[in-house]
């Protein structure tokens, strides 16, 4: 018997238009992001005592969104085309051609972060903290946009419900870009605002933000297609699982500091 497996919908990726004007399903996406995180900040910063205003919000909010925009494209080129890069180097700036990174996209924020920090005269781990609830949410419409984009597609499956990608060939694969706003972006999500309701540690709070998307991450690869120019690399992990790996060191350094720090500030009370 011939198993039959779900075939990818046809999703006009215009919304609607308007002369020149088009409203896409991924600009969609990113707004719902960034929408939703200013919404849940500006709530964190009503909160007693948050030791934030509507203003500041406002304000990081922007540092992030240039941090996201320009360190995504940055890494994507170095990360996953530097080939490109060195036999082009305007192709950075081709950003019509698509290609975003996570990881240069989080490099951009730290970065923000920092400049943010100095300019407020705050700790850049306090920042980091208000800030790491935030992102996942955005992590997981980001991923929807992949998936309604039909990009970024999983490997060759056989389970129920694995789908056949119009950019992917006959076989069909895992829909992982599903699997990734759920795990990196809706659980994550949930777990750190639930983890952030109560005060914590300096750090603590972006360091599980950090281990959670490793891990997360990490096991989701397994199920991506690695990019075809790429392949599997070093002990036949991906790009995206070696990039993962600092993420998980100094996720775990930042919680395992944050409590030692806390155990003795109250030991020398």
């Amino acid at each position: 018997m011939v198993q039959e497996f779900l075939q990818f919908p046809q999703i006009d990726p215009i919304i609607f238009q308007i002369g020149p004007i088009a409203l896409r399903w991924y600009g969609l996406m990113y707004l719902l992001a960034f929408g939703g995180a200013m919404l849940i900040g500006n709530a964190r910063a009503d909160l007693p005592n948050s030791g934030w205003t509507r203003e500041q919000v406002s304000d990081l909010g922007f540092y992030g969104f240039l941090g996201v925009i320009l360190g995504g494209r940055v890494g994507y080129v170095l990360f996953y085309h530097f080939d490109y890069f060195l036999e082009n180097p305007l192709y950075l700036f081709k950003i019509w051609e698509g290609g975003m990174s996570f990881h240069g996209g989080l490099i951009g924020v730290i970065i923000a972060l920092f400049v943010f920090a100095r300019m407020t005269n705050n700790k850049f781990l306090v920042i980091g903290d208000f800030v790491a609830p935030l992102v996942p949410l955005g992590l997981g419409f980001g991923r929807l946009g992949n998936f309604i984009n039909g990009e970024l597609w999983g490997r060759v499956s056989d389970v129920p419900w694995a789908m056949v990608f119009p950019g992917g060939g006959p076989l069909a694969r895992h829909p992982s870009q599903l699997y990734q706003a759920a795990l990196e972006g809706f659980c994550l999500f949930l777990v750190l605002f639930l983890f952030s309701k109560k005060r914590r540690p300096v750090g603590v709070i972006s360091g599980v933000f950090l281990f959670g998307y490793g891990v997360s991450r990490f096991i989701m690869e397994f199920f991506r297609e690695p990019d075809a120019h790429l392949g599997l690399l070093t002990f036949n992990l991906s790009m995206g699982q070696l990039l993962t790996i600092p993420m998980l060191v100094i996720g775990l350094f930042l919680i395992v500091n944050g409590y030692v720090q806390q155990n003795r500030s109250v030991a020398t009370k």
